[in-house]
């Protein structure tokens, strides 16, 4: 949304899709939202969430500002999960809960049109995915709660963020066991030697003729095959975790690095020549720095492998902590909170283990010409 734009053109901005969500909210208020022995019940018997409602509703309608739009939508949002209490029959939410489901969803579309249509900047940028993502959140909630989703089928994600603060302890446990250890441990191992590799199979391509097809060949292993010798052969600690990681990441760094060495440019090498640079020179000065952005790709790739594969190795055997340790063993137990609980973590764990190495690359390849295009 442009900023020069006058108060009266903010307020009519998708002013058509703007009246229609104002309106199945409205109607809602006439409708019933569920049934409790029998009984028909409506907002009114909510008034906390019906005042909050209202509230979100008038900012939502005549607000010209997005960032006042964005806090009355929070406030229609909570309004709406406020209703389905425990006072609610098995599956009767009413026309009057999903017709106000409907009215949120389309106030959050309208949001974030008029975020995407601001000017590009750190700020919207991280604003519409973080938005987008809660209204799954919410979208979620609100059916579970909805449909009167069984715990055991699909738990809320209240009851998840529960689980999370109930056992905050025992996950940290797992985190440490699973990620500080078995992922670190073998990300490092995984990619230095695939490197390493890499750089023997540039300086002698008689290797790459012998290594590939037998790279290719490990990396179509599954990891279910492989992860049960590995606890054989390494035991039950974090170790045999870090060796099913480093075989499942080794060739992605291995195919990316050498591509990356073998993408100089040929003006250059041949510069490089010239002034009778080595071997040794060539590769520090061109063909490493040339090949950073195919090893970054490698290292984002490889981060959600690693994770991967250390919590699917702990299915076949590892000490009472760890992510797919609790994973299995709460499934067993139809906690399927806790095996909401540890999955959330470890999404949450992947994706800053993704973000740091992202960071890293744009400080290390700020002069590619990708980065230079987005600015």
């Amino acid at each position: 949304m442009n900023p020069g734009m006058s108060w009266k053109d903010r307020l009519g901005a998708h002013l058509p899709l703007r009246f229609i969500a104002a309106l199945c909210i409205i109607f809602s208020f006439w409708m019933p939202v569920g049934t409790y022995d029998d009984d028909v019940i409506f907002w009114g018997a909510f008034p906390q969430a019906l005042i909050t409602m209202l509230i979100g509703l008038g900012g939502l309608s005549v607000a010209p500002w997005v960032m006042l739009r964005m806090a009355a939508l929070g406030l229609a949002a909570a309004a709406l999960i406020m209703l389905p209490t425990a006072e609610f029959q098995m599956g009767l939410t009413a026309s009057g809960f999903w017709l106000a489901l409907v009215g949120v969803l389309l106030f959050a579309w309208i949001v974030m049109a008029d975020l995407a249509a601001m000017k590009r900047n750190r700020w919207r940028d991280i604003a519409i995915p973080l938005i987008f993502g809660l209204l799954l959140v919410y979208l979620w909630q609100a059916v579970v709660i909805g449909f009167a989703v069984p715990k055991v089928l699909l738990p809320a994600p209240t009851a998840i963020a529960t689980a999370i603060a109930a056992g905050t302890a025992m996950l940290w446990d797992d985190f440490a066991q699973t990620f500080l250890k078995s992922v670190l441990a073998g990300f490092v191992i995984g990619n230095a030697v695939g490197f390493l590799t890499a750089l023997l199979a540039d300086r002698y391509p008689f290797l790459q003729r012998g290594l590939l097809p037998l790279g290719n060949f490990a990396s179509a292993v599954p990891i279910i095959g492989i992860a049960p010798i590995m606890v054989m052969w390494f035991g039950f600690g974090w170790e045999s975790k870090s060796a099913v990681v480093v075989l499942m990441i080794f060739f992605p760094m291995l195919v990316n690095a050498l591509a990356g060495l073998q993408a100089a440019d040929r003006m250059s090498l041949d510069l490089m020549r010239s002034y009778g640079a080595s071997y040794a020179e060539t590769l520090l000065k061109l063909r490493l720095p040339s090949a950073l952005p195919f090893i970054f790709n490698a290292l984002k790739i490889n981060s959600p492998l690693a994770l991967i594969g250390a919590i699917v190795a702990e299915f076949f055997g590892s000490p009472t902590a760890g992510m797919g340790f609790r994973i299995n063993i709460e499934n067993a137990r139809m906690g399927l909170d806790v095996v909401w609980a540890t999955i959330a973590v470890a999404a949450v764990a992947g994706s800053a283990f993704y973000g740091i190495i992202a960071l890293l690359e744009r400080a290390f390849t700020f002069w590619h010409p990708s980065y230079r295009a987005q600015n």
